[in-house]
């Protein structure tokens, strides 16, 4: 059978054919789970499937963040920002390069360390802590989701 250009089954065909060639996108988006498995929020992610879990720091109340990237099925811790070197707090040598921040504080970069389980696993502090995520324009507060519990950060979806 011959189909001509401009018959309805052949602009059908031809865009079967295009979809089946064009790359499935999946967003990934990062799941809060509490301790009985029960899934108490969702957070789309950047596209790159980054992002940072932001807290301050029980003593000093100095900001904290640990930043992620979570791809090909791993979750990797790559880098940290500490604002000073209050109690524990600081750079171990050989896990990541320590480079000082604009405004204060410093970066510990390149850690590269993959979560095991490819998930973050956290008790929730209460308000002057503020654990909060963000992920691009993206930002869930976990501590007015989850004061004082135990949750998992697991991302989904790739």
């Amino acid at each position: 059978m011959t189909i001509a250009p401009g018959q309805p089954l052949a602009g059908a065909v031809l865009a079967g054919l295009l979809a089946a060639l064009a790359p499935v996108v999946v967003a990934q988006e990062l799941a809060v789970v509490d301790a009985d498995g029960g899934v108490l929020a969702h957070l789309p992610l950047a596209g790159d499937g980054r992002w940072c879990l932001h807290w301050r720091h029980s003593v000093t109340g100095g900001a904290v963040a640990d930043c992620f990237q979570s791809t090909d099925g791993r979750l990797v811790l790559e880098r940290s920002f500490l604002h000073d070197f209050a109690a524990g707090l600081g750079h171990l040598p050989g896990r990541g390069d320590q480079r000082p921040a604009d405004g204060g504080g410093y970066w510990i970069e390149g850690i590269d360390e993959t979560m095991p389980g490819g998930a973050v696993s956290l008790r929730v502090g209460r308000g002057a802590v503020g654990h909060r995520i963000e992920s691009g324009p993206a930002a869930l507060d976990l501590t007015a989701l989850a004061a004082g519990r135990r949750v998992t950060l697991r991302p989904s979806g790739e």
